[in-house]
């Protein structure tokens, strides 16, 4: 599981899963110091999101083993009702009376899609790819709270989190490691080096 490079956002917005937010310059170093990182894996598929910023990341990784990008919208960013808007601590929608009601649950959460079905589609998209690659590897390619909600649900934590404490780095790799049918281990890693997970709209 690979989350996207940086993105190209000067206003700072949570861009959620608006269109047009491409890779940023560091975005396109960043994958393609990724595709030079696994560069010696088995990786027969590679599927990415929806979204320009991750099938930008699958690119030079699908290109370096000779394989075409697939689409799985089921890795698509999670549903946001503040998609649009500025959402920094202390800063723009959040300090709006207006939009307070959206926050009345954060376990859920309320202001956008649950959590349990951000981690269940992506359990699918991960079933669905281990079975495209059949024996080989495959790379997903999707976002910071997808890929964290499906690492919690599978360690079996708790959904709600706090997102500061996301271990999630652009352009990072969260490895699931199957024996059989069996999750083995989780192997977390960053190619890339370490990002602000607090930093909007990354």
């Amino acid at each position: 599981m690979l989350r996207h490079g940086e993105v190209h956002n000067p206003e700072g917005v949570l861009y959620g899963r608006l269109p047009g937010y491409r890779l940023s310059e560091r975005g396109q170093r960043q994958a393609l110091t990724v595709a030079e990182s696994v560069a010696g894996h088995d990786i027969v598929h590679v599927v990415a999101s929806p979204l320009q910023r991750a099938q930008e990341t699958a690119a030079p990784i699908a290109a370096a083993h000779r394989l075409d990008v697939a689409t799985d919208d089921r890795l698509i960013e999670a549903g946001n009702q503040f998609e649009g808007k500025r959402v920094a601590v202390g800063d723009g929608a959040l300090r709006q009376p207006k939009h307070w009601p959206k926050l009345r649950d954060p376990f859920t959460p309320s202001w956008g899609e649950p959590y349990v079905e951000i981690a269940h589609r992506m359990l699918g998209a991960v079933y669905r790819a281990r079975e495209a690659a059949n024996g080989h590897e495959a790379l997903c390619v999707s976002h910071q709270l997808p890929i964290w909600t499906l690492r919690r649900f599978l360690e079996a934590k708790r959904l709600w989190h706090d997102p500061r404490q996301r271990q999630c780095s652009l352009a990072s790799l969260t490895s699931l490691v199957f024996e059989g049918e069996e999750l083995i281990q989780i192997v977390y890693s960053e190619p890339a080096g370490t990002t602000d997970p607090k930093v909007t709209g990354a």
